[in-house]
C-alpha cells in the first residue's frame, strides 16, 4: 500500500468514526509512541524520543481538552489522571527515564482497556 493510499485510508478511518472510536485511537497513539520513546530513549536517541514524548504528551493534553468537567466527579477524576500521567511523561523526558515511562503507559493501557470496554457496552 502507498503512503497516500494510507494516508486516504487513515483520513477515512479518523472522519467515521464514532467518539468512543476516536477516543480509543488517541489512546492508542499515547501508547505507541510512548512506548517508542522508550525505546529511543534504551538507543540513547534522545532526540527522536523527545519527540515521541511530545506526541504523547499533546495526545493527553487533547484528552484533557475533550473533557466535559459539567458532568461531574468522573470527569474530574480523569482530569486529574490525564494531568498526572502527562506530568510523568515531562518527568520521563527531563530525567530521560524508561521506567518512568513505562508508569505512564501501565496507566494508558489500563485506561485504553476501560474505555474500550465502555465503547463496547455503548454498542
Amino acid at each position: 500500500m502507498s503512503v497516500q493510499a494510507y494516508q486516504v485510508y487513515r483520513q477515512t478511518q479518523v472522519t467515521t468514526a464514532s467518539q468512543g472510536e476516536l477516543l480509543l485511537m488517541l489512546f492508542d497513539g499515547a501508547i505507541r509512541f510512548a512506548r517508542q520513546s522508550k525505546d529511543f530513549m534504551v538507543a540513547r536517541e534522545y532526540e527522536d524520543a523527545n519527540a515521541r514524548l511530545i506526541r504523547t504528551q499533546d495526545i493527553i493534553n487533547e484528552l484533557i481538552l475533550s473533557l466535559d468537567l459539567s458532568v461531574g466527579e468522573i470527569a474530574n477524576n480523569l482530569q486529574q489522571l490525564y494531568v498526572f500521567i502527562h506530568d510523568l511523561l515531562v518527568q520521563a523526558n527531563i530525567k530521560k527515564d524508561p521506567e518512568i515511562v513505562d508508569s505512564a503507559v501501565d496507566m494508558l493501557v489500563e485506561l485504553r482497556d476501560t474505555w474500550e470496554q465502555v465503547v463496547g457496552q455503548a454498542r
